[in-house]
Formats: C-alpha cells, sequence, structure tokens
C-alpha cells in the first residue's frame, strides 16, 4: 500500500473526505438520524454492530467511490472490523481507492479560558502503531474553541501541534482539528486568533513533517489561504459543524482550495428503511452536493 499514491491523491485529487468516525457518545444521535432507535441494541457491542452495517451500507454503495471522495475517517472499532471480508482500510483504498483515516483522540476536556483541549491520551502511542500496521494512512483528532480567548486558542493549538508532532513521528499524516464552536459569540475574532497561531505553529515545522486541517467554515472568506498554501499542510478540509447540508456547502463554496470533510451533511437524509436504490440515489446527490462545494 503506497503512501506516496495516498499522499498524492490527498494534495491535488479532486473531491472530499468523508467523515464515518461518530463513537460511542454520538452514535446513537447518528443511527437515531437513520432511522434506527436505541430498542435495535441491548449494550455497546450490539450499537457497534448496527453502526458498521450503516457504515458499510454507505462505503459499498455504488456512489461511494473514490473519483469523488478522497479519504474517510474512521472510528478505530470501524477499524478492527471488516467490510466484505476484508479489513475496512484495506476495502476502503484497494477496492474504492479511498484513503483510510483514523480518529485518535479519546474525547474533549473540560472547558478552560473558553476552549476545550483532547483529553489525555496515554495509549496513543500503541494505537498509532495498531493503526499503520492496519494500513491507516492519517488520524484526525479533534478540540473546540468556545470564545475568542486567546490564551485558550494557543492552549488549543499547542497542544493539537505537539500531538501532532508525534504522529508525523509514527509515520501517519495527522489531521488537526481546532473547531471553533459556530455558537461561538465572536466567531469571527476566535477565528482570526486561531489563524494567527496556526500559522506560527506550521512555520515552524520541518519541511519532511506534512499535516492537514479541518477546520470550520470561517466567518471571513479565505482567511486560511496561506494554510491552504503552506508546503507543510497537505490539504485543509472545512467541518460542517452543525451549519445543514446547504449552508455548509454554500459557505464552502466561497473558500478557495478547502475541501469539505462532512459527517451529519454527509448522511443527512438517508435510512435504514430506504432499498438500496433510494439509499444510493439519496447518497449520490448528498456526495455530488459536496463535491461541487469543495471543487472551488
Amino acid at each position: 500500500m503506497s503512501n506516496t499514491k495516498q499522499l498524492e491523491k490527498i494534495r491535488t485529487a479532486p473531491g472530499f473526505i468523508a467523515a464515518l468516525d461518530q463513537s460511542g457518545g454520538s452514535t446513537p444521535k447518528a443511527l437515531g438520524l437513520y432511522g434506527v432507535t436505541p430498542d435495535a441494541w441491548s449494550n455497546d457491542e450490539g450499537m457497534f454492530d448496527v453502526v458498521h452495517a450503516m457504515r458499510t451500507r454507505i462505503m459499498t454503495s455504488p456512489s461511494f467511490g473514490g473519483d469523488r471522495i478522497l479519504g474517510a475517517i474512521l472510528f478505530e472499532n470501524t477499524m478492527d472490523r471488516q467490510v466484505e471480508g476484508r479489513s475496512t482500510a484495506s476495502y476502503l483504498w484497494d477496492v474504492k481507492k479511498i484513503v483510510p483515516f483514523l480518529k485518535v483522540d479519546k474525547g474533549l476536556a473540560d472547558e478552560v479560558d473558553g476552549a476545550q483541549l483532547m483529553k489525555p491520551n496515554p495509549g496513543l502511542g500503541e494505537l498509532l502503531k495498531k493503526a499503520r500496521a492496519a494500513g491507516i494512512f492519517g488520524t484526525k483528532m479533534r478540540s473546540v474553541i468556545k470564545q475568542a480567548n486567546a490564551a485558550g486558542i494557543k492552549a488549543v493549538v499547542d497542544q493539537q501541534f505537539e500531538v501532532g508532532r508525534q504522529i508525523v513521528a509514527a509515520g501517519l499524516v495527522p489531521i488537526i482539528e481546532p473547531e471553533v464552536d459556530i455558537h461561538c459569540p465572536d466567531k469571527a475574532a476566535a477565528e482570526n486568533i486561531l489563524h494567527d497561531a496556526i500559522m506560527d505553529q506550521l512555520n515552524s515545522l520541518d519541511a519532511d513533517e506534512i499535516v492537514m486541517l479541518k477546520l470550520t467554515l470561517p466567518e471571513k472568506n479565505n482567511l486560511y489561504a496561506d494554510c491552504v498554501a503552506h508546503p507543510n499542510v497537505a490539504r485543509v478540509v472545512a467541518l460542517s459543524g452543525g451549519y445543514s447540508r446547504d449552508e455548509a456547502n454554500n459557505r464552502l463554496s466561497r473558500q478557495n482550495g478547502m475541501v469539505a470533510s462532512f459527517s451529519r451533511a454527509l448522511s443527512e437524509g438517508l435510512s435504514a428503511q430506504q432499498s438500496a436504490k433510494e439509499f444510493d440515489a439519496t447518497l449520490n446527490s448528498s456526495l455530488d452536493s459536496i463535491c461541487k462545494a469543495s471543487a472551488t
């Protein structure tokens, strides 16, 4: 499995990244939107069986292919399972030509200085080894900024890049995700502070330390243009952050060089009750609209 081919695809190919990585906490909500209620499982393992069936249905859909999808972000439980008799990462790359990523954070710590850092993650080194062995190309980890507080924002960015360097050293490409809450009272100001903190960190990377960025769709169009152009950045992707798909697509289409990495906006409208034909048609039109917005 060639990392060079995968990196080339991430850097240059059209399309977007599909986020299929809701974990324990957000899974029941995702399944509820998909039309599966909690009486369909009796424990966590059962719940993960149901969610894997949903993700498998998405991944194996004829409309879900490498022509429109650059990469897919998986939750550890999905990485450990199989799709059509292959490991999920192998299925994505070898069958669909979609680059596999793994969500590696352990969730958010309590808010300090208007921001939520990532919880400590002592098992990260082992997880990265396991991911490499499973054919994973990169990782994703999320923090959240809720206020335009310089100390909180700096803490988030410092932590993200510190862990990011550990991930690079393990041979993977990290997606650094300092999300700005779309309800942040002074979102534009928070984004300006964030932009400067990210640029400082990018400029301190060695030439061979390659990262990706996953950012909230900004108030100021093309705020992140210099991140997009930065030699250490393989790609800048956007999170939908609670915006509806239409609003997210609309905002995204105004950011040059930024592509989507949507989860909820991707699965909007899909349901367990749909026939294969209805499911594929719905997914196809979602993928189409997100792709168009990403192609700016």
